[in-house]
């Protein structure tokens, strides 16, 4: 097949080397035999989203995410009729708040005049983000509803996410999810994968890139070959984060 992967604000939104979910989707997908081009869309840049295959935004700092947000409110009708219609679609850090009804920011400069600002997001699902000044950082340690292994990754996040109601990881056994400690993280609905774990969370975990590629393959109507490509550097690397992770909550 001919693949055709939108990356949205690649300069903007590329902390924690987010932009390596991308990179190994990419090298994945022509591991299976497939052409896959990446498109770069920039802020007022021309996109064909219908056209894709595959969406990615990654993190960014809290002012860069405000300005992808205010480029990003134009597709957002036409992103959530795609993500209806099934499209595979990943949001890596801070871009997973974009997806949600709203932004409410306190971490606002020292001797500032307001409390708070408050920034309307898509709407594809109607969470709500609060961005507070302390910021969340740590190892994670849980589990998806997607496959029977764990899911690993580091939190590093201002944002305390109300309402999720499809998290992607169901449980959380160790570490920051969307409301706090020990709460469900990301999002997750139809093809739509959002997380704030870094890792990046698709090189971190192999079973996660493998059931993205799959969405690719079920949106083209194509059936994922039984045959794939194995990363085993990978796998031996999630292997022993796994198990260290794991030991941590047995303490």
């Amino acid at each position: 097949m001919e693949l055709r992967l939108i990356h949205l604000y690649p300069d903007l939104m590329s902390l924690y080397g987010s932009y390596a979910n991308l990179s190994i989707l990419k090298r994945y997908l022509e591991g299976l035999g497939n052409t896959v081009q990446v498109e770069a869309v920039a802020p007022g840049g021309e996109a064909d989203l219908s056209g894709a295959d595959f969406l990615f935004m990654g993190a960014g700092t809290e002012r860069a995410q405000k300005a992808a947000l205010a480029d990003f409110l134009r597709f957002g009708p036409t992103l959530k009729d795609l993500a209806k219609a099934g499209m595979p679609m990943l949001f890596a850090g801070n871009a997973m708040e974009l997806l949600g009804a709203s932004i409410t920011c306190r971490r606002l400069p020292a001797g500032s005049p307001q409390r708070e600002v408050f920034y309307e997001c898509i709407g594809l699902a109607g969470f709500t983000t609060v961005q507070e000044p302390r910021r969340l950082t740590g190892d994670v340690y849980g589990h998806t509803e997607l496959y029977p292994e764990a899911v690993v990754g580091f939190m590093n996040k201002c944002g305390v996410i109300f309402g999720v109601e499809t998290p992607l990881l169901s449980s959380v056994e160790m570490g920051w999810g969307n409301e706090g400690q020990g709460s469900p993280e990301g999002f997750h609905w139809k093809n739509v994968f959002a997380s704030e774990l870094t890792g990046p969370i698709l090189v971190k975990n192999p079973r996660l890139l493998e059931a993205a590629a799959a969405a690719v393959y079920g949106y083209r109507g194509e059936t994922f070959p039984p045959e794939r490509p194995r990363d085993t550097w990978a796998e031996q690397g999630f292997a022993v984060t796994a198990e260290q992770l794991r030991l941590r909550c047995e303490k």
